[in-house]
């Protein structure tokens, strides 16, 4: 009998030492975003928590599910709220291994930063870090 070792195998989940946060600018709505990356429990995944919406769609987890077809960024709908431009963060989340994370936000869209992941990345690691 053949027994799938992979199978057998616990996967590990990671997740942020710490709570970091940032601002900044919302690349397509302009608005002035305050985001902020929290340690989240084993099983969590990676979710969205927009703190201007009361009521239990203003929590969307990073599914594909919830990812709609848009043309200028990767977006995330749950009811009537959304969250836009978060592929570069969900970049550098996955570039460290990241499986659980709470992202607050009071945005629809995460800041664009400089345009790149690198500014995640530099907040993941001090998160990482402390």
């Amino acid at each position: 009998m053949k027994t799938n070792i992979a199978a057998n195998r616990v996967q590990k989940q990671k997740t942020l030492k710490s709570s970091i946060n940032c601002s900044g600018v919302g690349l397509h709505s302009g608005d002035n975003v305050i985001m902020t990356l929290n340690p989240a429990e084993p099983g969590t995944g990676i979710v969205f928590r927009r703190t201007d919406v009361a009521g239990k769609g203003a929590v969307i987890p990073a599914t594909w599910e919830y990812a709609v077809e848009s043309p200028l960024c990767t977006m995330l709908v749950k009811d009537d709220v959304k969250i836009g431009t978060i592929e570069h963060l969900m970049s550098a989340l996955s570039g460290f291994g990241i499986d659980n994370c709470y992202i607050d936000i009071n945005a629809c869209e995460v800041p664009v930063m400089d345009g790149s992941s690198s500014p995640f990345v530099f907040l993941i690691e001090c998160a990482l870090a402390l």
